[in-house]
């Protein structure tokens, strides 16, 4: 059974993710281990499913651009170490693809539950397919829970993490389908001042603003 604190802590946007430590498929990972770096943390229904199998192909050919942000991939799943073993090796062998991050076994439910993968009460991990996006002081800037049939788009989630990294670097806002490269947008003002300044901007609406104009 992993090792998870029983400090009562809810996962959920601007909390510290939970720490545990438990087994994986790349040796023993404590969670806090990964601080210093963005952590895209994601769980599973199922090993040897299909919509899980194509999502972990799409994670691993994307793990250089994950990389490149400084971010590592971390999966789960309530399935056993060796089903993980046997998962990652007919991967391999079927699609040339090696699951290179590491997968945690969570057979007990006890880190699903603790993240809110899956209702405290059930006894059925149909729900669990979430993904928490964890910035590197080991706070949850993100989540996504997906349903059991609806597939993750891991360039979706890319993207997800790269508006995070550049609100941050540059107290900016991303828009609607904002991708790296796009302008980013001022955050909403916060008094007249900066209403009245960019009120009077030709052709620019105060309240949506692009990035470089006056703060």
């Amino acid at each position: 059974m992993p090792d998870i604190p029983s400090n009562n802590q809810v996962a959920q946007i601007g909390s510290a993710a939970p720490d545990f430590d438990a087994r994986t498929t790349e040796g023993h990972v404590r969670l806090s281990d990964y601080r210093g770096r963005w952590l895209v943390f994601f769980s599973h229904p199922a090993d040897f499913t299909p919509v899980c199998t194509s999502e972990f192909i799409a994670f691993e050919k994307q793990i250089d651009a994950f990389s490149n942000l400084e971010c590592d991939l971390l999966g789960l799943s309530v399935d056993s170490l060796y089903s993980h073993l046997a998962w990652v090796k007919d991967i391999e062998t079927r699609f040339g693809v090696r699951i290179s991050f590491p997968i945690v076994e969570d057979i007990s439910m006890a880190i699903a539950r603790a993240y809110g993968m899956i209702h405290s009460a059930s006894g059925s991990t149909a729900s669990v397919r979430s993904v928490f996006f964890i910035d590197p002081d080991g706070i949850i800037r993100a989540l996504i829970h997906y349903p059991l049939a609806v597939g993750r788009s891991v360039e979706e989630i890319f993207r997800v993490l790269a508006a995070l990294q550049t609100s941050e670097a540059d107290g900016v806002s991303t828009p609607e389908g904002w991708r790296p490269g796009d302008d980013a947008v001022l955050p909403a003002p916060t008094d007249m001042r900066q209403v009245d300044e960019r009120a009077a901007m030709d052709g620019q609406a105060w309240y949506l603003t692009p990035k470089g104009s006056p703060q």
